[in-house]
C-alpha cells in the first residue's frame, strides 16, 4: 500500500505562490482586498495545484471560535428525534456552524460521557434532548457556563432554555376530539412517567380536561416500551372492564403508539371498529395502518430549528433568565378515532 503524500501546509502554498504566509492567511480569511490581483491569482493557483485544505478547527481556535455545536439526542431511532435533528442541522448550515451528534440510547451514563466529550472538542454550545442527568453532571454544567438549550424534556431544578410542544394545549385538543366523537371511556397510556416532564404534562392535562366530564370513565397506565406481553394483558383487561362502553386509548408518544397498534392486532382489537386509538407524534405508517391512526402532529423540524437559533443567541451574548418556547401541535384525524357504533 502506497504512503499518502503529506498534506499541504500554508507554508507550501506561500512558497509555491512566491509570497509570505501572511498574504496567504489574508487570502484565506477574506481579506483579499488587501492583495494585488496578481498575488491573488498566484495564491489561487498554488491552492489548486497543491489541493490545499485549511484546517477549519485550527482557524476557529485561533479566533477563539470553533463553530461547532453539540447535539445530545435521547434516541436516534425515534422519528421525532430524526426530524428535530434535521431542523437543527438546517439552522446550523444557515448560520455557518457544524453539528456534532451524539446518541445516548436513553442511557444516563452515556449522556454524561457525551457532555464531557463535547466539552473536550470545545463546542460553542449544546442542544440536549435529556434523559435524566444526575446532580453531579448538572453541577458541572452550571459551573462550565456552556450555552445550552433543551428540547422537549426539561431537567428538574436546572434553569435552562427549553423548546418544545405546548403539551397542555395539544392534550386538550386530542382529548376533546375523542369526547366529541362520543367515547365514554378513555385510557391514557405511556411509558413509565419517571422524571420525563412531557409525559407528566400530557397526563395532567388529560386529567384536568376530564375533570369537567365526570360521566366519562378515565384512567391511565404505564408500560415499558418493549414488554409486549404486559401491553397485551393491559389492553385485554381494559376492554373487558369497559365492555359495553365506547372506549378509546390515547398514547403519549409515537414509539409507544406503534407498540399499542401491534398489541391491538395481536389480541384481536380493531381500531376504528371496536376501540378508538389516538397517538402523539405523526409517523409515516399511521396513514397506512388500515383505516389510519389519528395522531397529534408536532412541528418537530421547526422545534429543532428554533432550538438552534436560541442557542446561537446565547452564544452571541443574549442575557436574561431561562425561557420556554412552545409550539402548537396539529390534530391529524383518521379512521381510528371515528365514532363507534
Amino acid at each position: 500500500m502506497k504512503n499518502r503524500p503529506p498534506r499541504a501546509t500554508i507554508s507550501d502554498v506561500a512558497r509555491s505562490a512566491r509570497t509570505g504566509k501572511t498574504s496567504v492567511s489574508r487570502y484565506l480569511n477574506g481579506e483579499q482586498h488587501l492583495l494585488s490581483a496578481d498575488l491573488k491569482a498566484r495564491i489561487e493557483q498554488a491552492i489548486a495545484e497543491l489541493d490545499y485544505r485549511p484546517s477549519q478547527m485550527a482557524r476557529g481556535l485561533k479566533r477563539g471560535r470553533t463553530r461547532l455545536i453539540g447535539l445530545i439526542i435521547a434516541d436516534i431511532t425515534n422519528p421525532y428525534s430524526v426530524d428535530v435533528m434535521c431542523g437543527i442541522e438546517a439552522a446550523c448550515r444557515a448560520r455557518g456552524f457544524t453539528l456534532l451528534m451524539c446518541n445516548t440510547n436513553n442511557e444516563v451514563d452515556l449522556e454524561q460521557h457525551y457532555l464531557q466529550l463535547l466539552s473536550s472538542y470545545q463546542v460553542e454550545g449544546v442542544v440536549v434532548n435529556a434523559v435524566g442527568m444526575r446532580e453531579e453532571a448538572l453541577s458541572r454544567l452550571q459551573q462550565s457556563l456552556l450555552p445550552m438549550v433543551l428540547i422537549d424534556r426539561k431537567i428538574p431544578d436546572f434553569a435552562c432554555d427549553v423548546v418544545g410542544l405546548n403539551n397542555a394545549e395539544a392534550t386538550e385538543i386530542a382529548t376533546q376530539h375523542l369526547l366529541d366523537n362520543g367515547y365514554e371511556a378513555l385510557l391514557f397510556l405511556s411509558e413509565p412517567l419517571g422524571s420525563v416532564n412531557t409525559r407528566r404534562e400530557r397526563l395532567q392535562a388529560f386529567r384536568q380536561r376530564l375533570a369537567a366530564w365526570p360521566q366519562i370513565a378515565h384512567e391511565n397506565a404505564e408500560v415499558p416500551l418493549h414488554q409486549p406481553a404486559a401491553l397485551d394483558a393491559l389492553l385485554l383487561d381494559y376492554t373487558r372492564r369497559q365492555r359495553g362502553k365506547r372506549a378509546a386509548v390515547m398514547v403519549a408518544n409515537g414509539a409507544m403508539t406503534l407498540q399499542v397498534a401491534r398489541a391491538m392486532q395481536r389480541v384481536g382489537l380493531r381500531w376504528g371498529e371496536n376501540i378508538g386509538l389516538l397517538g402523539f407524534d405523526e409517523l409515516e405508517w399511521a396513514a397506512l395502518a388500515g383505516v389510519g391512526i389519528t395522531t397529534l402532529r408536532q412541528p418537530t423540524w421547526q422545534i429543532g430549528y428554533a432550538a438552534l437559533e436560541r442557542l446561537i443567541a446565547r452564544i452571541d451574548g443574549s442575557a436574561g433568565p431561562a425561557a420556554e418556547q412552545v409550539f402548537s401541535g396539529e390534530l391529524v384525524v383518521r379512521g381510528s378515532s371515528q365514532p363507534l357504533a
